[in-house]
């Protein structure tokens, strides 16, 4: 009995695969807190731009 929980309980501390999950929503939640606050500086300049180049058309 001791063997099988010590074989289930090594297993268990084996699988990375939840580990796996946290890092990728740490990566997607970095991301976002880099490109929200990108967009909202180039968003209106951009914009701006797009306006200018197609009043000239």
């Amino acid at each position: 009995m001791f063997t099988s929980i010590r074989t289930m309980i090594t297993k268990m501390t084996r699988d990375e695969q939840g580990a796996t999950a946290i890092e990728y929503g740490l990566i997607a939640a970095l991301i976002s807190v880099v490109a929200i606050p990108g967009m909202l500086v180039l968003g209106p300049k951009l914009s701006t731009l797009f306006t200018t180049i197609s009043g000239k058309f």
